[in-house]
């Protein structure tokens, strides 16, 4: 289900930003071979991919695997969607991206001796981290930072940081991805289109 879901979204935002295959590559840094592999449910993207086509569109990342919501001012339960990347970290969606909150949860999983490693998001993207079973670590501003059940860190995600657990136990926490009030914003609706970068042109 993940993966159709991701090869319908895909394929919705590279039609409303207007942008052939070969385009869409340039603009995110993911091949045009591995576009179309993912738009035809030929292979399954990572998650490093995934936020390598959210960097480039300029969307957050449940744009690929969620429907986006906008608050109406009633409190609905969220339902968590387990996700699992093979080889890669775990998550649930607990609240895909909302304008109005200009942020999304998701609820993350650690396996012992699992490390993941993120790549910088985009300019003034932070992120918390709140540690809700276990122990892990985080990677900010180069060092890694000891986590316990109950701590939480906020930090800049727009460089290169990590997670990782190095006990014998699975570890979990709450991780909050906020973005800045940019073209991101305009892109919210179903009917708007992305920015288009100067290196489509």
């Amino acid at each position: 289900m993940t993966e159709a879901k991701i090869r319908i979204n895909l394929k919705a935002v590279r039609a409303r930003a207007g942008l052939s295959l070969a385009q869409a590559a340039e603009l995110t840094g993911v091949s045009k071979a591995m576009l179309g592999q993912i738009e035809r449910g030929e292979s399954s993207p990572t998650i490093a991919t995934l936020w390598k086509l959210a960097k480039g569109f300029q969307l957050p990342l449940t744009a690929f695997i969620e429907d986006l919501v906008q608050t109406t001012g009633s409190f609905a339960p969220a339902q968590a969607r387990p996700i699992q990347f093979q080889g890669s970290i775990g998550f649930h969606t607990v609240f895909p991206f909302d304008p109005l909150f200009g942020s999304e949860t998701f609820l993350m999983t650690l396996q012992p001796g699992q490390v993941h490693m993120s790549n910088a998001h985009d300019t003034g993207v932070v992120e918390d981290v709140f540690v809700t079973r276990g122990a892990m670590e985080v990677l900010i501003a180069g060092e890694w930072q000891s986590c316990r059940y109950g701590d939480a860190f906020r930090f800049p995600a727009d460089q290169p940081h990590g997670y990782r657990n190095m006990s014998a136990e699975i570890a979990h926490f709450h991780n909050t991805i906020h973005y800045p009030k940019t073209a991101l914003f305009e892109t919210t609706d179903r009917d708007a289109t992305p920015v288009k970068s100067d290196k489509a042109k």
